[in-house]
This record gives C-alpha cells, sequence and structure tokens, in this order.
C-alpha cells in the first residue's frame, strides 16, 4: 500500500459503488484514495438478497470482502472518516476531512449514497431495513403472502403496488394522510382489491425491527409484517458545494460516462440513479472506475 496525500483519484464513500470503482481503478495502476466513515445506508439490514453470489448474505460480510480485495491492491488506500469538504483546484481537488486532514486528486468521485429522511414516525427508524422496506426487488420475496403495508400516496404508491400487488394479495395502501390520487387512480385500485387507509400512522410496534402492528392517530391498530415506504432522501452536502448539478428527483445528473456537471468530478451508485441496489451499485462503480481511467489514459496519451 503506498502512502501518499496525492492520488489520482480520490473516492468519497466506500460502500459497494464505491469500492467497485476503486478496484477498476487499482487494477489499472491507478492511486486510489477511498474516504469512508463505515456507516452505510442498509447497515440494519439483516440479508442483502438478489445479488448473484451472495445472496442472502449480511451487508457486511459483502462490503467486507470487498474491502479486503481491494486493499489488497498496493496503490490503493483506505481512510476511515467523514469528508467534510471538496474544492477544484488548478491541477484538480482537494478534500478536507473531519479530522484536519487534506488530501488532493486529479479526479474526485462521489459515491456517498443518499441520506434518508426518516418520517416522525415512533419505531420507523429502528424498523428501516429491517421490516419497514424500499424495494420489492431487495426484499419482497422474503414477505411474499404476507400481510403487508405499503406508506405512499399519489403515482407512487401506484407504480410499487403494481409491483408488491404480485408478491402478496394481502397489500393495503397507506397515505399517512390526505390522499392524493386522481380519480381513475381510486379506480384502479379499488380493481386490484387494494384497500386504502387515510389516517396519519403515530406509531410502528415493533420487536428489534420486526413489526408487529402499525398504530394511527385515531387510537386504530392493525397488523402488518412488513411496510414498504416511500420516503424523501438528500443529498450529501459535499456534492452540493462542488456545484454539481441534479435531477429533478435530487439525484446528480451524470453522463453515460457517469461524469457529473463539474469537469474532473464523477459520481456513481444510489446518489446518481433510482435504482437503489447493491447490484446497481457495484455495476455502476465498475463502469465508473473504468470511465475515469480513460480519462487519465487520455489525458496523458494524447496531451
Amino acid at each position: 500500500m503506498t502512502d501518499s496525500k496525492q492520488f489520482d483519484v480520490i473516492i468519497i464513500g466506500g460502500s459497494y459503488a464505491g469500492l467497485s470503482a476503486a478496484l477498476a481503478l487499482g487494477r489499472s495502476l491507478r492511486s486510489v484514495l477511498i474516504i469512508d466513515a463505515g456507516e452505510p445506508c442498509n447497515r440494519q439490514t439483516p440479508h442483502s438478497q438478489n445479488f448473484l453470489t451472495h445472496d442472502g448474505d449480511q451487508p457486511a460480510e459483502i462490503s467486507n470482502q470487498a474491502k479486503q480485495d481491494v486493499l489488497a491492491y498496493e496503490t490503493v488506500q483506505w481512510h476511515n472518516g467523514i469528508a467534510v469538504s471538496g474544492e477544484k483546484t488548478d491541477k484538480g481537488f482537494r478534500v478536507h476531512t473531519e479530522t484536519g486532514e487534506e488530501y488532493t486528486s486529479t479526479k474526485l468521485l462521489l459515491a456517498t449514497g443518499l441520506k434518508d429522511v426518516m418520517p416522525d414516525i415512533k419505531g420507523f427508524k429502528e424498523c428501516w431495513g429491517i421490516t419497514a422496506i424500499h424495494c420489492p426487488y431487495c426484499h419482497g420475496y422474503e414477505f411474499s403472502n404476507q400481510k403487508t403495508a405499503l406508506m405512499a400516496n399519489g403515482e407512487r404508491a401506484i407504480h410499487l403496488a403494481s409491483l408488491i400487488k404480485n408478491l402478496t394479495s394481502d397489500l393495503t395502501i397507506l397515505t399517512n394522510g390526505k390522499p392524493d390520487f386522481t380519480p381513475e387512480q381510486v379506480e384502479l385500485l379499488k380493481q386490484n382489491n387494494l384497500a386504502i387507509i387515510n389516517d396519519n400512522i403515530l406509531e410502528l410496534e415493533h420487536e428489534q425491527g420486526y413489526i408487529r402492528n402499525v398504530v394511527f392517530n385515531n387510537g386504530k391498530k392493525i397488523p402488518f409484517s412488513a411496510m414498504y415506504a416511500a420516503i424523501p432522501f438528500v443529498q450529501y452536502d459535499i456534492a452540493g458545494a462542488l456545484g454539481v448539478e441534479f435531477t429533478e428527483h435530487g439525484h446528480i445528473k451524470i453522463n453515460a460516462a457517469q461524469h457529473t456537471t463539474v469537469d474532473g468530478v464523477y459520481a456513481c451508485g444510489d446518489n446518481s440513479n433510482a435504482m437503489r441496489s447493491v447490484a446497481n451499485a457495484v455495476y455502476a462503480g465498475n463502469i465508473t472506475g473504468a470511465m475515469i481511467n480513460k480519462a487519465l489514459a487520455d489525458e496523458k496519451f494524447f496531451g
């Protein structure tokens, strides 16, 4: 392993996308620094699903093995901490960490993931990633044919309901307040025998993250085994501070080469793609590592 403050690439975020990019770059003999605080969004999830060769493994097992694989390449370094700021310089980028270290690089990769904004519902945070879930492909099979809730509204509820209905016939939509459906959407839900509850949710009663009941503010209590939830997210501050542009849905805007709107800054994983899964993050990281390596090679080769 090298010991330096100057790198070809600094990767902010060392989960699946960042590690995948680092692997491609390390194998291309690029000097890489990964900065990561060790708090992935799926840290509460008991098992990772729908990822070939690792279906059912614990997320930490996958990331620990990935980290071991990546750090076997001597040009790749790891900094355990938080990147608090990044700025463009004449020669590339300068990144500062929470504990005062300063590192520089030619290219910068944002693999930060996203920060989920938890609703003001007692017990929700403790259930998130366990039985309060976001993705039918990641979690749906494990809760198939079970009594399931979907906390969503409007078009988002329609989209998810069509996928979840394939997994269980016992599905109830919880709008958690005023419904936002067109008359046509209401009729569509009725045709599919989906109940809608508009009461505000007060609490998820659970045992170590496993939902037992959804409690409403009017005192009603309904048992469920799982609850899909379409909750908002925000980007980490460092992305906005670098000046990258975002899509209308809040993701970092990238082109086919995973390049952002700021020259030399790339992004991959959940922060720039709506498909939040381990498999997609690994794929995006692999592509991004190759694209960054090509950019570095072209700059040196062609001048």
